[in-house]
């Protein structure tokens, strides 16, 4: 999907860059005053959902934190579920885990065991495509709960970190992304 090169830009030009964030030499991609703006958020989530209305998605795995912010609403718009992938330690009960490694460092996420019926259609929803590992442990996460990953969908891609490339990796179709920086 093609995203409206007006809408594009009216979303980019509500991304805020900050230097140095959360380390020297990183510049951290601020999205919250899109969702501070209800026209923003409102666009970026139908434009979001649009492309898996007819997927069947049972379920929408939200990245902490962000994703949870896009993938809530984004599983209201598709009538389905909505399960939390969170960093470790945060998540009670059984779970099951995955670390990857980030642009900056590496870290571990979690599901419960029973966040995905086995058999389960999942769409794994993300605010930044960078590295892909975060996207990449999530799949792993799905599958290794025995649901089935049928897209990923990110608001931002750091084009110039490859991201794409841990995703082609673990067999997933091309993620959709609506903004590349």
């Amino acid at each position: 999907m093609a995203l409206d090169p007006d809408l594009a830009a009216r979303l980019l030009a509500r991304v805020r860059d900050v230097p140095d964030f959360p380390k020297p030499g990183i510049v951290f991609k601020d999205i919250s005053p899109l969702l501070a703006d209800h026209g923003s958020l409102a666009a970026a989530v139908a434009a979001l959902a649009e492309p898996f209305r007819e997927s069947g998605v049972d379920v929408v795995a939200g990245i902490e934190a962000r994703g949870f912010v896009l993938g809530a609403p984004v599983a209201l718009t598709l009538d389905a579920g909505f399960a939390l992938v969170r960093k470790q330690g945060k998540l009670p009960g059984p779970t099951v885990d995955a670390t990857y490694d980030l642009e900056y460092g590496s870290a571990t996420l979690e599901v419960t065991t029973d966040a995905f019926a086995p058999g389960a259609r999942v769409l794994v929803v993300d605010d930044v495509l960078a590295t892909g590992g975060t996207a990449a442990a999530t799949i792993d996460l799905v599958r290794r709960c025995g649901a089935e990953v049928v897209g990923v969908a990110f608001l931002l891609e750091l084009g110039f970190l490859d991201g794409r490339a841990a995703l082609a990796a673990v067999e997933v179709a091309d993620p959709l992304v609506l903004l590349t920086v």
